[in-house]
């Protein structure tokens, strides 16, 4: 299924952490694009089913998760009485089991605890990493509340040339068309340890790059203000820097540029920690 034709929008529900910030975003993106929203907890299997400590374990976090999703279902109706929220309590690794539901959403949201890299790697119920990694649509980690008081509103996108950078300028045009936002087009030029040519020069094909990357798109959207910026310095320190007051960081994943990598990339990891708004990462698929 293309993306542009899937009508669901996925929110990864923690019945153990405060889920209003993620779910709130994912009902107004929701009501914003007419999507249907799905609420999803995932409980992980038994590690050891011959204990009936387990057993019981397992059932208190049932209980947690059915009650976590009847409440935010309620929460979301509130905010926007015209969604119809529909509610899966699954079993599966909770990673898992929403790496696979990407596969047919427009878009997933989840909450992030802000841990440093060490722990979400260790932390037995992360997602954030493993989703954003495998995910086949983007993904959208809330750990702070979209700048709405910052006037006018705009969005970031990260730009380094890759083809998953230009998906992501695609989607940061569409929710700044949406919210009638202005965005800002970001392509970072990180000095090299030796520089072999003028840095001056290096900067200038930074900026007709970026030229080149943008062109058409405000003919799409014409009432979106683009702004270009080439700033030199680390490229997660300049885009955490320039998305600081910002509704979202939107940045691409497994292209072929500076932004990417392996798996989810050295910026992309980064920003998810750094960011002082919603990430919103676009794979390319």
């Amino acid at each position: 299924m293309a993306a542009a034709e899937r009508r669901e929008l996925v929110v990864g529900i923690d019945p153990a952490k405060d889920w209003h910030l993620p779910l709130a975003w994912a009902a107004d993106e929701a009501h914003r694009r007419g999507l249907e929203l799905r609420l999803v907890v995932a409980v992980s299997p038994l590690h050891d089913t011959q204990h009936c400590d387990d057993s019981a374990r397992r059932m208190s976090m049932i209980q947690a998760g059915s009650h976590a999703l009847q409440a935010g279902a309620d929460w979301a109706r509130e905010r926007h009485p015209q969604l119809q929220p529909v509610t899966d309590l699954l079993d599966g690794f909770p990673a898992s089991v929403i790496a696979r539901l990407s596969e047919d959403a427009r878009m997933v949201v989840l909450g992030s605890r802000h841990l440093n890299r060490t722990a979400e790697h260790f932390s037995a119920g992360s997602l954030v990493v493993p989703v954003t990694a495998r995910a086949r649509c983007p993904v959208v980690v809330v750990g702070d509340a979209e700048h709405v008081t910052q006037q006018p509103t705009y969005l970031v996108v990260g730009i380094d040339g890759s083809e998953s950078s230009k998906a992501a300028l695609g989607l940061a045009f569409e929710e700044a068309d949406f919210r009638g936002a202005a965005l800002r087009a970001v392509s970072v030029w990180q000095p090299p340890v030796i520089m072999l040519h003028d840095a001056k020069a290096a900067v200038q094909a930074q900026r007709r790059m970026l030229s080149e990357t943008t062109a058409g798109w405000s003919l799409k959207y014409p009432d979106v203000h683009l702004a270009h910026e080439v700033p030199t310095g680390h490229p997660v320190e300049e885009l955490a820097k320039a998305s600081e007051h910002a509704l979202a960081v939107v940045v691409g994943r497994r292209g072929r540029g500076g932004y990417t990598g392996m798996r989810l990339g050295s910026v992309v990891h980064g920003l998810l920690h750094r960011a002082h708004c919603p990430v919103i990462t676009v794979p390319l698929v």
